[in-house]
């Protein structure tokens, strides 16, 4: 973090004046990094398996670990290294050995990308609860200045919309009404 004066950086939800981050925010991480590390520990033998191969796959050391042994392999074949004898001249041996890989590291690649597509919807369902949660308070919070305004006698310009927006959201409601929106899309085509 760059070096920043108390005035410039002031207490924030973010940072506090000392500069560093705020207790909120501090907890926030914590926990959110307590739970990667609860989940890595849960984690089975198959998927940290998994998760280690295709991070390798995913390295330069593999690709350079490929050219090394299949473009040594493939000038030994084709007899530019005569010193040594060819024993794959069709080189038939070496695409079955590349193929074999081929499957065996796309389903490494597509156990994790299951993994963490499972991650990814365990986020979007905290991010939706988190939303539905803020929704509710803000509605609240409406609710409440529009009493206050009331009780002051302050008068509201778009009376109706106030009222919509004191009214809580029905997640079900839009829910029920988006698979309805893609079934009748589903139906056109």
């Amino acid at each position: 973090m760059s070096q920043r004066t108390d005035k410039q950086v002031g207490d924030s939800p973010t940072v506090t004046s000392k500069g560093t981050l705020s207790p909120v925010l501090t907890r926030n991480i914590e926990a959110i990094l307590e739970r990667r590390q609860a989940k890595a520990k849960a984690a089975s033998a198959e998927e940290k398996a998994a998760a280690a191969i295709s991070k390798f796959a995913g390295s330069m050391i593999f690709v350079y670990i490929h050219l090394v042994l299949f473009g040594g392999w493939i000038l030994i074949n084709v007899g530019l290294v005569p010193i040594i004898p060819a024993w794959d001249s069709s080189l038939v041996v070496l695409a079955m050995i590349a193929s074999v890989e081929a499957i065996f590291l796309s389903t490494f690649v597509l156990i994790n990308q299951n993994r963490m597509a499972a991650d990814d919807d365990a986020r979007s369902d905290l991010d939706l609860q988190i939303n539905l949660l803020n929704e509710h308070e803000t509605t609240k919070l409406i609710a409440m200045v529009d009493a206050i305004s009331r009780h002051l006698g302050v008068k509201v310009v778009e009376e109706k919309e106030v009222e919509e927006m004191k009214r809580d959201v029905a997640p079900e409601a839009v829910l029920d009404r988006l698979e309805e929106e893609d079934a009748a899309g589903e139906e056109s085509r």
